[in-house]
């Protein structure tokens, strides 16, 4: 499972993913890249500031939420305009840090649900899940129905207080600018929700099983934060693949 602090530093007062993208703004206003320049490789990045990858993403996310890199699938990260004066890095909560704090929540939601939890609502996330799959055929498809389903699970906890609690934190990951552009990345990248782990999820809660329905929802929200962390990379990877295959064939042509 997904350690939900994966840098040493991460449990400091100031987030990781912070102090590194302030390095890098400071490295732009240097005057040490121009505007077009490409910056190292996340890997370069990782080694050089002594951080996980997942920071260098984060950090890079933050820069280009702030219109000063561009991040080309496949190439990297290129520097769309340097910082001025009045520039002021501004941060909000990661899509990161954001799954982290639902997987808290969330997790002792359904834990919670599963001895609360009605006939009546377990027919309403059996009809969620059969909807999610509707949606996740549709390539233009939305995520209402994940939503949905998690936040009729906070519901079902008869606590108003913990379905305010993840509602607001549905909520953000629209609204944070940081948290919504990685969302769509991992959409892009046709990551979408999976329905056998909101099966695996119903079915603790059928079972009115509340450390099943906790460990259900934990290893869900855990590979939620993994497709996250690695989902740029997979279409970086996938785009490079596809270059290279348009090359081969390319060659092939000529030299036939």
């Amino acid at each position: 499972m997904t350690d939900l602090l994966p840098d040493r530093d991460r449990a400091s007062s100031d987030r990781l993913y912070q102090d590194l993208a302030r390095k890098l703004i400071a490295e732009l206003a240097s005057g040490n890249y121009a505007v077009g320049d490409r910056l190292p490789a996340e890997r370069e990045l990782s080694v050089q500031y002594n951080v996980s990858r997942p920071t260098v993403r984060e950090a890079v996310i933050a820069l280009e939420v702030q219109g000063l890199v561009e991040v080309r699938v496949g190439s990297g990260a290129y520097v769309k305009r340097l910082p001025g004066s009045n520039d002021v890095p501004g941060f909000n909560i990661t899509a990161i840090e954001l799954t982290e704090a639902r997987l808290l929540f969330e997790a002792e939601a359904a834990a919670l649900a599963a001895t609360q939890i009605s006939p009546e609502g377990l027919a309403e996330l059996e009809a969620l899940v059969e909807e999610i799959e509707r949606e996740n055929l549709n390539p233009h498809g939305t995520e209402k129905a994940d939503r949905a389903f998690h936040l009729a699970i906070a519901r079902a906890s008869r606590n108003a207080a913990v379905a305010e609690a993840i509602e607001r934190l549905w909520d953000l990951r629209a609204l944070s600018p940081e948290s919504a552009l990685l969302h769509e990345k991992a959409r892009s990248a046709n990551i979408k929700p999976v329905v056998d782990e909101h099966t695996a999820i119903l079915v603790a809660l059928r079972a009115h099983d509340p450390v099943a329905a906790r460990s259900a929802m934990r290893a869900h929200l855990a590979a939620v934060l993994d497709s996250l962390l690695f989902a740029t990379e997979e279409k970086a990877i996938e785009e490079a693949r596809r270059a290279a295959r348009v090359k081969r064939e390319r060659f092939a042509r000529v030299t036939s």
